[in-house]
């Protein structure tokens, strides 16, 4: 956690992360703020802000005195999130590069096509946090391993 992007960023996108890669499942409860800021050495506020930006999403759902638990349909309520910044962000860049230096949409086509088997899924290991991001808890009862710093 140490990007440059605002801290209870960091904190919505890992957790993102950990539901879209099967760690967190939906209906499964998720780190409270408190393990959160104690597991990532940050003031509870900065870690309820995080939870709250995927509350607010409906990402989360807040069961009162239970803790905050992954809404059912979230993992592809963010699947079709990044399918569409994806569009947005990657593939629009793409298509307009393209057509700067002439390509005509088959030509682009076929380059992702013979690129496409040469790529790992998610080349930036930040992408998907490691699995000792979050802290042990009820939910995940096995304690987190020593990182090496």
């Amino acid at each position: 956690m140490d990007d440059g992007r605002p801290l209870f960023v960091q904190i919505a996108e890992q957790i993102e992360s950990s539901i879209l890669d099967g760690s967190l499942t939906e209906g499964e409860r998720a780190p409270s703020t408190n393990e959160l800021a104690a597991f990532h050495r940050i003031n509870p506020a900065t870690a309820a802000k995080g939870i709250n930006l995927l509350v607010d999403r409906g990402i989360l759902t807040k069961r009162r005195g239970l803790g905050m638990f992954v809404t059912p349909g979230a993992r592809e309520l963010l699947h079709a999130e990044r399918r569409q910044r994806f569009t947005d962000d990657v593939v629009a860049a793409m298509v307009a590069e393209g057509r700067a230096i002439g390509l005509d949409v088959e030509e682009i086509v076929d380059m992702v096509r013979a690129a496409y088997p040469r790529t790992v899924a998610y080349p930036n290991s930040d992408t998907y946090p490691h699995p000792d991001t979050f802290p042990r808890s009820a939910a995940h009862p096995s304690p987190p391993k020593e990182r090496a710093q």
